[in-house]
């Protein structure tokens, strides 16, 4: 067994991996760029190693850099976790040459499965089914548009490297190919340096379901069931659960043994994962999609399921053991269903969010797991991916495992940062979920039903002015009334007036009246209502008539952050919040709707547009966002070129509508 592991990654997966090793009696070594100096993952390993700046091309996608830490420590294997140089094949040749051990399957696997083309047409020599479609290497833009016209629209535009939906796009029609085809080029390029494509059916009506398979060098290869991960947005899986609601007995075992094939297709060792889309009203019609040679995010219901540690039989099979057991040794118990944690604010539009930690709550309780790398001061910067955590949940059955979630998520809060949390717990309790009755389109069906913020509750205000007075209050008992900031004056009590608001809302005035622990309170032009708060510790107890809630709040800057049942709100004090970028269109002002890098510029001053022409293009946590003109008129302003970082609201670009003649 090795004697020292160094992890290439960072965040939660780095932070659940070296947990593994330490529980083996392994030495982990953690590598971190200059924006995760002092990140979790370097805090529990043994040994961190720094290895370059923030971007990841220099630091964590530095094939060198990471050689040479392993070099400097003494490591013997190295884990890529997931993302990075998970797949990268060039990596697992050069660890191979530094006589340094890959924990991931052999170069050859990583070849065959790595290219999505050479993967369709290796696993379909062995018999699996894979989606009509072109998938050839080398097609130019043309090859690739023929394909999609004889596919019939709509079809997926993939590229042949990486995964995670970066560059995919749906095409509905042929007036759409174009720019279609080179958005998924330049994604593809940026996110895996080949913009190579193929072409499949878009299959609507889809289930994405995936099968986890290990393999020994031994000549073990077998499969730990299936996880149903058709709860996606924008291709993104979202939740994810095991096993799938859809499949019956027959059906899994059809699936699992194809997977299986399709893994000895390559001589694989090590985890891995074939992932199939399967027909909503025909379960038994599955296609294979890809294989993914590495660990995934969401394999921690797979271990719920099965009491498997993953990444300890990873590390076993690398180190030359032979798997601990067989096909009938695996047997799936109760079920598990695991929900991924955004930096991202669900309300527009899902746009990636940055910020740093100022407060944390963490669930925990009965068949509940995190896995997370957050802490309090944790800055979440525009360079990676959006992920903070994964919630996880484990029942004897389906609905067990999905309501421990939502409790779950109730208590879970982050402050400083915005996350899902809030549309995590309303995708869990749609009706169609509940039932089991899922699909790839579902999330963008349901639309605002999911992801509108509503407006926010009198009663956070009412906790938020509590919090605020609480502060204020000296501690201890009153010795001078005059020190107590509650509006006291002799003859009568008075009020302490507050003006509180939340962003795109107007203000709200909240009147408190009395010590914080026994208040007299009005929010807006509300009725009085009795009123305490109680800190302990970090949570705050607001009772509002009887009523008690705990909340989490944090103060900083003159914002106060709280949250409460998975729903965080942050109010400012006292001045007005910017406007929206949304609202900023209707003079047209184009701003940027998040920090991150202009990659391209499609318009030039003077140029006439309609509402909708696209503009220019920000790339942000591996993401593309295409800005576009919020009215018809003329490009009278571009503040930008390729390659500009732009910060969250900053002006990139103004669209002046024509005038009007005054006699009409």
């Amino acid at each position: 067994m090795f004697g020292t592991v160094l992890v290439a990654n960072r965040g939660e997966i780095a932070v659940r991996v070296i947990r593994t090793l330490r529980s083996m009696g392994i030495r982990s070594v953690a590598v971190h760029s200059e924006a995760d100096a002092g990140a979790l993952h370097t805090r529990l390993a043994d040994v961190a190693v720094p290895i370059g700046p923030a971007p990841a091309v220099d630091s964590y996608l530095s094939i060198d850099r990471v050689l040479d830490a392993a070099a400097r420590t003494g490591a013997q294997a190295i884990h890529p976790g997931y993302g990075f140089l998970s797949e990268n094949v060039e990596f697992a040749r050069a660890c191979e040459r530094a006589g340094i051990v890959f924990i991931g399957p052999p170069v050859a696997a990583i070849e065959a499965m790595g290219d999505k083309i050479r993967a369709k047409q290796t696993v379909a020599a062995a018999g699996v089914p894979v989606v009509p479609g072109r998938a050839e290497p080398g097609m130019d833009d043309g090859a690739v548009a023929a394909a999609a016209v004889e596919a019939g629209f709509p079809v997926l535009l993939k590229p042949s490297a990486g995964g995670g939906g970066k560059g995919m796009r749906v095409v509905r029609s042929e007036a759409e190919l174009s720019d279609a085809i080179a958005a998924a080029r330049r994604e593809a390029r940026g996110s895996f340096a080949d913009d190579t494509l193929l072409v499949e059916r878009y299959i609507g009506s889809a289930r994405h379901i995936e099968v986890q398979v290990l393999g020994d060098a031994h000549g073990t290869v077998v499969h730990l069931g299936e996880r149903e991960c058709s709860l996606q947005r924008r291709h993104q899986k979202v939740v994810e659960e095991a096993p799938s609601p859809l499949l019956d007995d027959a059906q899994r075992a059809a699936m699992g043994a194809a997977a299986v094939e399709a893994a000895r297709a390559v001589g694989y060792t090590g985890a891995g994962t074939v992932e199939f889309i399967v027909d909503a009203d025909r379960p038994a019609d599955f296609f294979f999609l890809e294989m993914n040679t590495r660990l995934q995010v969401e394999h921690p219901v797979t271990e719920m399921v099965t009491g498997l540690d993953l990444v300890e039989l990873q590390v076993r099979v690398a180190a030359g053991e032979r798997l601990p057991l067989t096909q009938d040794d695996v047997v799936l118990t109760g079920h598990a269903v695991e929900a991924r944690l955004y930096a991202e604010d669900p309300a527009r539009g899902f746009l990636p969010q940055t910020g740093t930690v100022l407060g944390l709550r963490e669930p925990a309780g009965a068949g509940v797991r995190l896995d997370t790398s957050l802490a309090v001061g944790s800055v979440v910067g525009p360079d990676y991916d959006p992920m903070l955590a994964k919630v996880v949940a484990h029942g004897p059955d389906r609905e067990t495992a999905r309501a421990r979630l939502v409790g779950a998520l109730g208590h879970t809060a982050v402050l400083g940062v915005p996350t899902n949390t809030a549309f995590l717990r309303a995708l869990l309790a749609d009706p169609d979920v509940v039932a089991g009755r899922l699909d790839t389109g579902l999330i963008e069906r349901r639309g605002e039903a999911l992801t509108a913020a509503g407006p926010v509750p009198p009663a956070v205000y009412a906790a938020a002015a509590l919090a605020l007075q609480l502060e204020a209050e000296p501690a201890g008992p009153v010795v001078d009334r005059w020190d107590v900031p509650d509006g006291w004056r002799l003859g009568e009590p008075a009020w302490t007036v507050r003006r509180l608001q939340a962003a795109g809302g107007d203000p709200v005035t909240v009147r408190v009246r009395g010590r914080s622990s026994a208040a007299e309170l009005c929010v807006g032009d509300g009725r009085p209502m009795a009123a305490a708060a109680h800190r302990d510790a970090a949570e705050l107890r607001v009772t509002l008539d009887g009523v008690t809630t705990p909340y989490t709040v944090v103060h900083a800057g003159g914002d106060v952050w709280l949250a409460a049942d998975g729903r965080a709100t942050v109010l400012r004090e006292h001045e007005r919040l910017h406007s929206a970028v949304e609202g900023a269109g209707g003079d047209g002002v184009v701003a940027a709707p998040m920090p991150g890098t202009v990659t391209v510029v499609q318009a030039a001053v003077g140029d006439r547009v309609e509402a909708g022409t696209p503009l220019l293009v920000v790339e942000a946590m591996k993401m593309e966002h295409v800005l576009t003109a919020p009215l018809a008129g003329t490009v009278t302003e571009l503040g930008v070129t390729a390659g500009h970082q732009v910060r969250l609201d900053e002006r990139v670009a103004v669209v002046t509508p024509p005038a009007t003649d005054e006699g009409e």
